[in-house]
């Protein structure tokens, strides 16, 4: 089993100051694959005040000194990616290959994005005799969730250096090492001493204890709205910025008359992918009465043919959620559906035949769901798609709007035809038979899917603050 035991405070890996042990859990076997010390108020403290300390120096850097550091960071980063997908797999459940060809990579795309959108950024604008100038904000506390663990991370860590911030990152209990080991990148590529911290805890202690800390100017968090609100509420009191990416329940909107075996498998491939734990997987299927009957045939087809097996396993399959709470929770939303009404008509609760350990769901769906139904409201986190009617009485847009969510939206169908849509979809990604975002663009969302946006210069100004400044001379 490995140990992370120690923080990375100051540019120096420290044991902690009244931590506790934490054992994180391989999804694929129910065994501890590694430990970790969860932080205290002492740790956040001690971090902090390094960060606040190295803005001093950092947010008087050149461009031209953080694009350099931004390169090296990339090259170290290449070199790591073998140890950055081993330890996102074994510990979030995401199979080695799938690690190895996306969650890894995903870390470095932001990285490479960022440091290109750095290049071209405009850090001042002359108005009327006036000056405006992006500045770096201060200390960022970045607190980062478990299910793309590094495409979170470098979301935030990114722009962060490219702005001239200091910052201190808790990453997910639940799957520490790949940020461990992104510090020891960092370190390696050179970033000095206080500009990264990293404290691992968890969210009641050293995540409140992030956001609420007066010498934080802005915390970033990613994960379920539930907890945006509560991190939100700690900053409340000294006014910090919140930057929050949240849940989501992305609709499918398949239009009348849609090819459906073209344009519905690159979609539910986002149902799937990760085992379903995306918060963009567009999982809220909506097709046109006449064509149920066809879709469901098409979904199910595709779902039956998805292997489950171990992430350790090598191969095209996908592999368990991350652990018994998430398990647990897809095991109640299918079974109230079927309890409400709705007609299973492949997987169901329980295991896949074959496994009596590990966190594995059945690749499931669902059909004659209908908006009252809880696994229509609430976000499934797995690999559980559902499918709901409508006629030509209903309104298909209002549907697809008709969540507290409004991260993305999928159009399933002719992209002429979407093209007209997109711009009625209360989201903040609509992606016309696809379910992925676009490199170097802005990624958040609408409503109570979070504010602020990650990607690209987008990401940058995010993480800056604005000055006007007034009677300079001509």
């Amino acid at each position: 089993m490995k140990s992370y035991l120690k923080h990375y405070i100051d540019g120096q890996w420290v044991d902690s100051q009244g931590g506790t042990r934490h054992e994180v859990i391989d999804p694929s076997t129910e065994q501890p694959v590694s430990e970790i010390m969860l932080g205290s108020q002492a740790d956040v403290d001690k971090a902090v005040a390094a960060a606040k300390n190295a803005f001093k120096t950092y947010s008087q850097t050149s461009v031209d000194e953080r694009i350099a550091l931004l390169e090296r960071i990339i090259e170290e980063y290449k070199a790591r990616i073998p140890d950055l997908a081993a330890a996102t797999s074994e510990e979030m459940g995401a199979p080695i290959g799938f690690a190895q060809m996306a969650q890894a990579p995903a870390g470095l795309g932001y990285f490479m994005g960022t440091l290109a959108a750095l290049k071209e950024f405009e850090f001042e604008e002359r108005v009327g005799k006036n000056r405006v100038v992006h500045e770096p904000i201060g200390v960022v506390a970045m607190i980062t969730p478990w299910n793309w663990p590094l495409n979170q991370i470098c979301a935030k860590v990114a722009p962060a250096l490219a702005a001239g911030d200091t910052m201190v990152l808790k990453p997910s209990e639940e799957a520490p090492g790949n940020a461990i080991i992104l510090a020891e990148i960092l370190d390696k590529a050179g970033v000095p001493a206080g500009v990264f911290n990293l404290v691992n805890g968890n969210g009641p202690v050293v995540g409140a204890a992030l956001s609420s800390h007066k010498d934080v100017d802005m915390v970033s968090f990613t994960g379920s709205t539930r907890a945006g609100i509560a991190v939100a509420q700690a900053a409340a009191p000294t006014v910090k910025r919140v930057h929050q990416e949240l849940g989501g329940k992305a609709p499918n909107l398949v239009l009348k008359g849609a090819n459906l075996p073209e344009v519905l498998p690159p979609t539910i491939a986002g149902v799937l992918a990760n085992s379903g734990q995306s918060c963009i997987a567009p999982t809220r299927l909506l097709v046109h009465d006449s064509q149920v009957a066809d879709a469901t045939n098409v979904v199910k087809g595709i779902m039956e043919a998805t292997k489950v097996d171990a992430a350790s396993v090598m191969g095209a399959h996908i592999g368990p959620v991350v652990n018994k709470a998430q398990y647990e929770k897809i095991q109640g939303l299918i079974q109230s559906a079927i309890d409400e009404g709705a007609t299973l008509v492949t997987g169901g609760t329980g295991r896949p035949d074959g496994r009596n350990a590990g966190f594995f769901v059945k690749p499931t769906l669902l059909t004659d769901v209908t908006p009252d139904m809880r696994i229509y409201r609430e976000e499934t986190f797995g690999p559980v798609a559902t499918i709901t009617k409508y006629t030509d009485d209903d309104d298909p847009i209002e549907m697809a709007n008709d969540t507290v969510y409004g991260l993305s939206a999928t159009i399933s169908g002719d992209p002429a035809e979407a093209a007209k849509v997109a711009p009625k979809l209360r989201a903040g990604l609509v992606t016309i038979n696809a379910w992925s975002g676009g490199g170097g663009t802005p990624f958040g969302g609408y409503k109570q899917s979070g504010n602020g946006r990650e990607g690209g210069k987008y990401g940058i100004a995010d993480f800056m603050e604005l000055k006007t400044i007034v009677g300079e001379p001509a």
